[in-house]
């Protein structure tokens, strides 16, 4: 596929000899001669240029017959930004395949799934992804048992279940032809990365692109962590998840030194869960981001060019459940970011399930929406509205009539629908929950402040005409606005604690 990125041969050969690590899984490059395809970062040396192909997905080499590199290993590269090049139908697509729509269903479930028909889905795959339905959902499941294989202890037979295989003798044939080799054999060729840890733990690289501004996600996610069910400190990003069949796991994230890469550490999971926390993880940190590509569309902007430069690796740091940032959401509406959080902690504690305590204050699971829905909420400080608002979405999410799974238009049209919920909680959930780069809270006053330059806030209307520019990256400037409003506002909040001292309860 010529013009990838909207960059000719020429640029795509510039890209691939600078070894750029901006690049890195934006596009691959195979070679005839070989048969074998690579990321653009690929130490090897450079083959000849009549026998060099540009990809625009590792999927997409792979449905033209070639294999993956086993000394660059195209499944460690960081994911492409869902919405690069892609049809809305596409974008839903793969994000049903990455939740493993096609590991127990057919391509014909997925195109009713979608609305249309499996001819077209075929069509459409092939046009924006260079590949049908079924081999990106193949080339995620080699990937994957290739990523565990290189970095975890896991038994074959563990790994091919992970990896959504339904036997290992599939598992092991579709390996042996793709990488030409049995997967033992590959395992005792290549023992090297992160292996499992004591304890049990799963422990695996997450690549991205730099930069990344991990200070800045740390510390939003650590401003807003729900006591019990997260933890942020030196350590990195920790929480519990739910488990189906009534059980549980530990997850924790953090930056690595020196790599291009976050470090996620599991356990306690099912060895088929492992995907599934795994995209989780990618999604919540925004390890998909092109923060080049954003920063030059924001560069030439007067609000937002100058926060840019100041933090060109912000990302958007997500929440690991939609159901869960849609209830925290609502907890926050008119109060302060600790005001919302003391109400999440008292709604754990009364309705979350309380698990065994790890011994770091990790001790219950965010309550599910079908307890949630059936719970007392009389005594927490919620308002009778915020009550109703949250049992009213549990019990459409129990029910099925609000799906996460759907358009992000459908989710956020559902939510609106709900009583208690407006346009702004329902882009506050899109922006953070399912991962929407181009959701826009345009009630929020921060930003109406921010975009009015010192003057008066301006009308949601004239911010959503003066975002118009922002598109489609409209929930990065939402960040770099957010995140500059905080900053401004610490000298203030110090200035005022000295005059005032802060007492223990937490009143001036």
């Amino acid at each position: 596929m010529e013009g990838i990125l909207g960059l000719d041969r020429r640029a795509l050969d510039r890209a691939r000899v600078s070894r750029d690590p901006r690049f890195d899984g934006k596009f691959f490059i195979a070679v005839a001669s070989t048969g074998i395809y690579c990321r653009p970062v690929c130490p090897v040396p450079s083959p000849k240029k009549v026998n060099i192909r540009y990809y625009v997905t590792a999927a997409a080499a792979a449905e033209a017959g070639f294999r993956p590199c086993l000394r660059c290993r195209p499944e460690a590269a960081p994911g492409t930004p869902a919405w690069l090049g892609t049809s809305a139908v596409v974008r839903r697509g793969l994000r049903l395949i990455q939740d493993g729509a096609l590991d127990d269903a057919s391509v014909d479930a997925l195109a009713a799934r979608l609305g249309i028909g499996p001819r077209h889905l075929h069509r459409l795959f092939v046009q924006h992804v260079g590949a049908s339905p079924i081999t990106v959902a193949q080339t995620r499941r080699l990937h994957f048992a290739k990523h565990l294989l290189d970095e975890t202890d896991l038994p074959i037979t563990q790994i091919a279940l992970a990896a959504g295989f339904g036997s290992l003798r599939r598992f092991n044939d579709t390996f042996h032809r793709t990488y030409r080799r049995a997967p033992r054999e590959l395992r005792r060729q290549s023992r090297r990365g992160l292996a499992a840890a004591g304890g049990g733990d799963v422990v695996l690289r997450l690549a991205f692109r730099p930069p990344y501004d991990w200070p800045q996600v740390r510390d939003f996610l650590a401003m807003r962590a729900v006591p019990g069910v997260e933890r942020v400190d030196e350590r990195g990003y920790a929480r519990t998840v739910a488990a189906e069949g009534g059980g549980h796991s530990l997850v924790c994230v953090r930056a690595l030194d020196d790599e291009h890469a976050l470090e996620l550490r599991v356990r306690g999971a099912e060895p088929a869960a492992l995907f599934q926390l795994s995209s989780a993880a990618r999604r919540s940190f925004d390890l998909a981001a092109d923060p080049a590509r954003i920063a030059r569309a924001f560069r030439s902007d007067p609000l937002l060019g100058p926060l840019v430069k100041v933090r060109p690796g912000l990302r958007i740091p997500g929440a690991w459940d939609p159901f869960e940032c849609a209830v925290r959401a609502v907890l926050g509406q008119q109060v302060s970011v600790a005001a919302g959080r003391t109400l999440a902690a008292r709604l754990v504690s009364r309705v979350g399930r309380r698990i065994a305590e790890d011994g770091d204050g990790l001790t219950h699971l965010f309550p599910a929406p079908e307890a949630l829905a059936a719970a007392d909420l009389d005594g927490l400080g919620l308002t009778g509205a915020r009550a109703g608002a949250l049992r009213a979405l549990a019990r459409a999410t129990a029910e099925g009539a609000l799906d996460f799974a759907a358009p992000v238009e459908a989710v956020t049209g559902g939510l609106v629908a709900l009583p208690g919920f407006g346009d702004w909680t329902a882009q506050y959930v899109a922006l953070r929950a399912l991962g929407e780069p181009d959701a826009f809270p345009a009630a929020d006053l921060v930003l109406r402040r921010a975009a009015a330059a010192g003057g008066a806030p301006l009308a949601a209307r004239a911010l959503e005409a003066r975002a118009e520019a922002w598109r489609p990256w409209r929930g990065y400037a939402v960040l770099h606005l957010w995140r500059a409003a905080s900053d401004a506002a610490a000298p203030a909040r110090i200035h005022r604690v000295r005059k005032r001292p802060v007492r223990e309860d937490g009143r001036a």
